[in-house]
This record gives C-alpha cells, sequence and structure tokens, in this order.
C-alpha cells in the first residue's frame, strides 16, 4: 500500500522537483508535478483518484504554499491529504505558518535524503493507518456483538504495532533510543501500577502509549533537532512545537491508544507550577498520563548520556526529581518515586 501510494510535488524550479523524485523513487511510489499553486490545485480537484502525499513549496508565482494548503483543508475532499511544506524558508514565522495552515510538517531546503525519505515514509504510514481504521469502523456496525469484540481486538494490536513502527521511525531522526523508549515505556507502567486512581487497564496503555511522547521531533528541522550546543530562543520555540506538532498528527484517531499517544505527546512538558509548555497547564489541569511521562521522561533523560550532555550520576538525578516536587512535578508522583526508588534506579539501569 506505502509502495504505491501518489504524491504530488509542487515546486517552481524543476530541479528541485527532480531531485525529490530522485530521492524518493527507490520505494516505488507514484509521482506527478506541478510548478506553480494554480496548475496544483487543478491537478487535486480534476484527478479522479486523489493523493496520498503533497510536497509543497512555499514561494511561487500566483498561488503560494500556504494559500494552497489553505484551499486544500477548506475541501471535504482534500482536507485530509497530508501536506509536508519543502521550502528554502527558514524564519519562525512561516515555520509557524506552516503549520497553522495545516500542514503536517516542515523540510528545510537543502534537505538530506534519508530525512525527506524517513518524513515521507511516516506521514504516508500514518494517513493510511487512519483511512484503514475508518473502513474497519464501517465494517464494524455490520457484525455481531462477538464478531466485534475480534475485530476490535485486532485493530487494538495494529494500533499497539503501528506505535511500534513510529517509534523506530522517531529513533531514525532523533537522538532517541530504542533503549530509551523502551526504559520510558516500563517507567511509566510501573507508576502507573502504584498509582491509586489508576487500573490495569492503565497501566497497559502508558506502557504502548507512551513510546511515542517525543514522536513530534520528526517534525522538527534536523538543523535544529542535531544542534550539538544551546539553542537561540528563535530554535527552541520551533523545538518546542514537537509537542503540538504531534498532538494534530494524533488526535484526529479515536482509538484509546493512538488518543493516549496524542494526550502524552502534548503535555508531557507541562509542569506543575504551570512554567511548562506548549499551554502552560497547571497541576491537575495535566493529564495524569502527561504527568508520568513527564517525571520518567526527565529521570531517564538525566541518567544516560545525550548529544548535548554527560549522563549525571543517579543520585544526583534522584536528587533533581525529589527538589522538583511541587514545582516542575506532581508531588504525589514524586512520592511514588521515592516509595519505590529502588524500582526505577533498575529500569533506569537496565541495558
Amino acid at each position: 500500500m506505502i509502495n504505491n501510494s501518489r504524491i504530488l510535488i509542487v515546486d517552481d524550479v524543476i530541479d528541485n522537483i527532480r531531485v525529490a523524485m530522485n530521492i524518493l523513487k527507490e520505494d516505488s511510489y507514484e509521482f506527478s508535478f506541478a510548478q506553480n499553486g494554480t496548475e496544483a490545485l487543478r491537478l487535486i480537484f480534476d484527478d479522479t483518484e486523489p493523493f496520498d502525499l503533497i510536497l509543497l513549496d512555499i514561494m511561487m508565482p500566483g498561488f503560494n504554499g500556504f494559500e494552497v494548503c489553505q484551499k486544500l483543508k477548506e475541501n471535504i475532499k482534500t482536507v485530509e491529504i497530508p501536506i509536508i511544506f519543502l521550502t528554502a524558508k527558514t524564519d519562525v514565522e512561516a515555520i509557524t505558518k506552516a503549520f497553522e495552515v495545516g500542514g503536517v510538517d516542515y523540510i528545510s531546503k537543502p534537505f538530506h535524503a534519508n530525512e525527506l525519505l524517513a518524513r515521507v515514509k511516516t506521514h504516508l504510514e500514518l494517513y493510511h493507518a487512519r483511512n484503514l481504521l475508518k473502513k474497519h469502523n464501517l465494517y464494524l456496525k455490520s457484525k455481531s456483538k462477538f464478531e466485534k469484540q475480534r475485530l476490535l481486538s485486532e485493530l487494538e494490536d495494529s494500533q499497539k504495532e503501528l506505535i511500534f513502527i513510529l517509534a523506530e521511525l522517531m529513533e531514525a531522526t532523533s537522538d532517541e533510543t530504542g533503549k530509551h523508549i523502551k526504559r520510558i515505556a516500563e517507567s511509566s507502567a510501573l507508576m502507573a501500577k502504584y498509582h491509586p486512581t489508576l487500573n490495569e487497564g492503565d497501566v497497559e496503555t502508558l506502557y504502548h502509549a507512551s513510546p511515542m511522547h517525543d514522536i513530534g521531533k520528526m517534525t522538527i528541522p534536523m538543523e535544529i533537532l542535531h544542534k550539538p550546543g544551546l539553542h537561540s530562543e528563535e530554535e527552541f520555540s520551533i523545538m518546542k512545537r514537537h509537542t503540538s506538532n504531534a498532538y494534530e498528527l494524533l488526535s484526529h484517531s479515536k482509538r484509546n491508544l493512538l488518543k493516549a499517544a496524542a494526550i502524552i505527546a502534548h503535555e508531557h512538558h507541562e509542569k506543575w507550577n504551570g512554567k511548562g509548555y506548549p499551554r502552560g497547564l497547571k497541576g491537575e489541569e495535566i493529564h495524569i498520563y502527561g504527568r508520568i511521562v513527564a517525571l520518567v521522561d526527565v529521570f531517564d533523560a538525566l541518567t544516560h548520556k545525550r548529544h548535548y550532555k554527560e549522563a549525571w550520576e543517579t543520585n544526583d538525578a534522584v536528587k533533581y526529581i525529589i527538589d522538583h516536587r511541587e514545582t516542575q512535578f506532581d508531588p504525589e508522583l514524586v512520592d511514588i518515586f521515592e516509595t519505590h526508588l529502588d524500582e526505577f534506579i533498575a529500569i533506569a539501569k537496565s541495558k
């Protein structure tokens, strides 16, 4: 299904179209192209077979990329087609507007081949998965109660498989590793296990959904995501958008695991005292899933080396968590963390 996907490339420079097609041709996609917004809209609306993905430049004669995207999002037949902006504009204002008008991703020129391949594959996977879930929903309405339960179980397994695929793709485009993702899953489930208001269903949900906490990093330009030094104020503003970008990607699903993943991705950088991002939520305004992943993610990040820092000593990382009780972290979760500290440390030290 993915290999037969139809991709429209819109750019006023024919050489840019050729470069993108040459990079993507190894995955056997079907291509069409347009050199201005007017031509692109004609192709999209006149074609009887819809496109699965659009790579869209911003600066073009006639309709610019923003205007093309807005027109597609206003039409019920094209509103769900994923649009990746592929442009030389790298200012914060342009990136912000790209997501505001409905883009799902933003890749800066000149782009890396692996980056383009990974991001195109990711958004095609999401698009086809959403379409598959819709078809299953329609199919379920005509089935018996027993058959519905069986099919829903299969759908749940499909969600878990999709999350695993997306988490692997995330590893390829960020400094997250498979070990980090596994530790986050185990630590989140452990925290939920000891929380007095959560049940076994919450434990399982957190185990499968928490690995998606940073999936939005796939939408951040590589040069910002992998910058070795400190980010400028503008760069950090773009970096923070990985939370809301992920929510936009995942929140349209009605499936429990993807809905939970959307919440976690959106809220795991919020702080108990209201000084986090992206919305500045405070206390119990933050979903319990977001509060849990916020704590375990920081603890794991502190105790392991990243490209911008060395690993902290375990005792120093534990002290940081405790010292930020009622400021950064939910005090009840910090208490659980302290009470079962040996178990959390064992997960952090697991290979």
